[in-house]
Order: structure tokens, then sequence, then C-alpha cells
């Protein structure tokens, strides 16, 4: 199947800082080891390529552009996304990365950098889905099921925004990867999969028209690596970040991934 990552509702490098950060004015963390953990359930900012195993994605770019501008070196590491926040919490791991949004209750646990993405929450349904069009109305249809990941914007999303603020809500059914929602979506599993336009729109690309998004965007994330609380490494990734908008990379991983990766041809 060919998987075509079209532009991105909302999807934007942020804008620039007002001073462009020059590669020789950036922190040299002199080669030390960094372990950073992800999820690799994500596509395409994290996942692992079908066809050769590989881990690769926007964040896994990114983040190699990053250790090289710093000088260290990177050692990747996978764990679920309900265990992440928690064990970087507690130092099992130096940075997070998995298209995590910047919230504040999340601040109370780990220090985020500076946001590199933005992104909208989006209604993913499937494409012959005809009994709702929008949040009112797939509230009102008391038969409609949604998928979510526990402990997820989406959701969050779904109990707040969408339901009745219920979390134990029996209209959620609860999943342990994003992907998995997605595949309970297409098998009528359940009737909507709240997402945030990076996989949303990838998703619709690449169904041929078994998947669509309906409705009005229900927000804005920003999305950002995480650290343990008080990181020496939050200021250097944060400057490299600032560099990265500015000389245009981050514009150049979006066209990548979303324009231009075919995946499972």
């Amino acid at each position: 199947m060919l998987f075509r990552r079209a532009v991105l509702a909302g999807l934007s490098a942020l804008a620039l800082l007002p001073c462009a950060v020059h590669a020789e004015t950036l922190p040299n963390l002199g080669g030390k080891s960094v372990v950073v953990v992800t999820e690799n359930a994500y596509p395409p900012l994290q996942f692992v390529d079908p066809k050769t195993g590989q881990q690769i994605g926007w964040e896994y770019d990114a983040m190699n552009e990053i250790a090289k501008r710093l000088n260290f070196k990177v050692e990747y590491q996978n764990t679920s996304w309900d265990a992440m926040i928690q064990a970087v919490s507690d130092n099992q791991y130096n940075i997070g990365m998995t298209g995590i949004t910047i919230k504040e209750d999340r601040k109370e646990k780990v220090d985020f950098s500076d946001p590199y993405m933005r992104s909208q929450q989006l209604m993913l349904v499937r494409g012959d889905e005809s009994r709702f069009t929008d949040a009112k109305s797939f509230a009102a249809l008391e038969s409609g099921l949604v998928g979510a990941q526990p402990g997820t914007s989406p959701f969050y999303t779904a109990v707040y925004e969408v339901l009745d603020g219920n979390e134990q809500n029996p209209r959620i059914k609860l999943f342990e990867t994003f992907g998995a929602t997605v595949q309970a979506l297409k098998a009528g599993d359940v009737d909507l999969v709240l997402t945030d336009s990076t996989a949303g729109n990838g998703y619709v690309a690449a169904s041929n028209g078994t998947l669509k998004i309906v409705g009005e965007p229900l927000g804005t994330e920003d999305f950002g690596f995480i650290f343990p609380k008080g990181s020496d490494l939050v200021a250097p990734v944060n400057a490299a970040i600032a560099a990265l908008k500015a000389d245009g990379t981050l514009d150049a991983l979006n066209k990548k991934w979303f324009l231009d990766y075919k995946m499972g041809e």
C-alpha cells in the first residue's frame, strides 16, 4: 500500500525566534551519550519501516540533526506510551519523543523543550460514515463509539470536548497504541478516532477512500521533547530547535515526511 503524506492542516514549523541561531553559537556537549526513548508507533514521526525494519521518521531525523549540531551521541530505546512520561520523570531516559503534546499537568513531572511542531485535533472516521458530521452529532449518536489511548490528548478531547466529561464513559474504547485505534475504526469496532493532523491526514491519504476527516478542528497542539525535571539538556536542545527553524531544516523535514515519503509500496 502506498502511504503519501499530505500537506497537514494546521501543521507548521513554529514561528522563528527573533534571532537566527547559527551553528557556531550552539553549545558543544563534547560527545556525551544521550538516551532517547520513543514508542515507534506514530508514523510519520517515528515508526519501524516495514520494508527494512529500521527505525525512521520525522523525529528521528530531527533528533539526529540536533545531536550532530550539539555534538552528542544518541542511543535510542523503546517503551510504551503509557510508561514513557513516568520513565523519563524517573531519569530512566534523558529525552522522550513521540509527538508529545505540551500540557501544563505534564510539566509537573517532566520538562518540555520549546515546541517543534503544531498540529490540530481532527475527527477520523470511515469513508462511508453518514450518521454524524461533527462532534455534536457524534455525541448525539448514542451507539457511536470512539477509540483512544488512555492518557493521551485524543482521549481527553473525546471525554471533555465531544462526550460528557466522564472518563469512564463506556462509549470510549481503550487501546494500547494509536495504530490499534485506527485498525479498530477500519474494522467497524469503533466509529471515531480523534487524532492530530499529523497522523490523521496521513492515514486518510493512504486509505484509498476508506477513511476521511469530518467536522471542524477541535483545537491545536504543540509538540515538544520531554526531559527529567531540571535536565541540563533542555537549553541546548532548545537552541538547536531554534537553529533548525531558522535555517529551514524543519521545513525540509515536513516536506520529506508529509509530502514525499512513500511507505509500503
